[in-house]
C-alpha cells in the first residue's frame, strides 16, 4: 500500500481531532488512514497486590507519555489488584474509582482503554472487563471460563455473553485469560465476526509456553491480529510470570513481544492488509456452523 509510510506521521490528539493542521494534504491523507490502521498499545506491568490505589497511580505514571500516540491501550487482568479471590473486600461498583480513572485515563490519552477489575453488580462478583472509549461511553466483558484451579468459580459468577466492540472502523472481541483455552468460545462467528482479538491475562510462567502457543493458534484459525496482555513479576500467592506480552497478525507472526520485564510496545495495525489475507484465503467461508449452550 504506498500511502503506508505516512502512517506513522499521523498522530491523534482525542478520537475525533488530530494535532495536524487542518486543510492540509497530509491531514486528510491521516483522516483516510484512520480508517485503515490502528495503533494498539499493550502494556506489560507488575501490579501491587490487592492495592487499586497504588496500581491505579502506577498505571496512570505508565500511561501518561503516551497522550495522543496510540489509539487503543490494554491493561492486564485484574489491572487494580492481581488475580486475587478476596473478591468481597475489593469489589467495586460500576460508578466506583476505577471507572471513573478508566473514564478520565482515556479522556485524557485520546484514546480507548481496556482492561479487567473485580466489579460488583448487585449481589454477584464479575472479573469484568470494560473497554471505555474517550469520549466516556463504555461496554464490558464478564469472563466467562473461571479457572477452577484456583476457585475463581467459587468467588464469582461467570459471565454468559460475548462481546463485539467497534472502535474505530475495527471489530474487536475482548475476552480474559482462562477463555483463550477454549477455542470454540473465541471463535469466529458470521452473526458477530471481528477483527482483532484481546486477551487480558495473569498467566503463570509455569504454563507460558501454552499462552505462547494459544495466541498465535488463535490468529491463525480465526484469520484476525490477536493480542495477549500478561502480568511480569510475582503475586501475593506466590505464583511467577515471565509476561510473554505480545501481538501476533492474521498469519500468526509476531508483531511485538515483551518478555520478564515491564514495558509498553505500541504495533500499527493493517485492516486493508487484512482483509486482503481473507479475500485470498477465504478459510472462513468453510467453517462448521455451530451453537453455543
Amino acid at each position: 500500500m504506498l500511502i503506508a509510510p505516512f502512517a506513522e506521521n499521523c498522530f491523534f490528539d482525542d478520537y475525533q481531532g488530530f494535532r495536524l493542521k487542518k486543510d492540509t494534504v497530509l491531514f486528510y491523507i491521516c483522516r483516510f488512514l484512520s480508517f485503515f490502521f490502528m495503533r494498539l498499545s499493550i502494556v506489560q506491568t507488575s501490579l501491587h497486590w490487592e492495592n487499586p490505589d497504588a496500581n491505579r497511580a502506577m498505571l496512570a505514571a505508565t500511561l501518561a507519555p503516551m497522550t495522543g500516540q496510540t489509539d487503543l491501550i490494554v491493561l492486564p487482568e485484574m489491572c487494580t489488584t492481581g488475580f486475587s479471590m478476596n473478591a468481597a473486600a475489593l469489589a467495586e461498583d460500576m460508578d466506583g474509582p476505577t471507572m471513573r480513572w478508566l473514564r478520565e485515563q482515556a479522556s485524557r490519552l485520546g484514546a480507548a482503554i481496556a482492561g479487567s477489575f473485580i466489579c460488583r453488580d448487585g449481589d454477584r462478583y464479575y472479573n469484568r472487563l470494560v473497554f471505555m472509549r474517550p469520549d466516556g461511553s463504555f461496554h464490558y466483558y464478564d469472563k466467562r471460563h473461571l479457572f477452577g484451579l484456583t476457585g475463581e468459580h467459587l468467588a464469582y459468577t461467570p459471565g454468559a455473553e460475548r462481546l463485539v466492540v467497534e472502535w474505530m472502523g475495527w471489530r474487536i472481541c475482548p475476552l480474559v485469560c482462562y477463555d483463550l483455552r477454549f477455542p470454540v468460545w473465541s471463535r469466529q462467528r458470521k452473526a458477530d465476526p471481528y477483527d482483532l482479538l484481546l486477551y487480558v491475562a495473569n498467566w503463570p510462567s509455569r504454563r507460558g509456553h501454552h499462552w505462547r502457543s494459544l495466541l498465535p493458534a488463535r490468529a491463525i484459525e480465526n484469520q484476525c491480529y490477536v493480542a495477549g496482555v500478561n502480568i511480569v513479576g510475582a503475586d501475593g500467592n506466590g505464583y511467577e510470570y515471565q509476561g510473554d506480552s505480545g501481538v501476533w497478525d492474521f498469519f500468526g507472526q509476531n508483531i511485538c513481544r515483551i518478555s520478564g520485564q515491564a514495558g509498553v510496545c505500541t504495533s500499527l495495525l493493517n485492516l486493508e492488509d487484512l482483509r486482503a489475507y481473507r479475500q485470498q484465503l477465504p478459510f472462513l467461508d468453510d467453517a462448521d456452523g455451530f451453537e453455543m449452550k
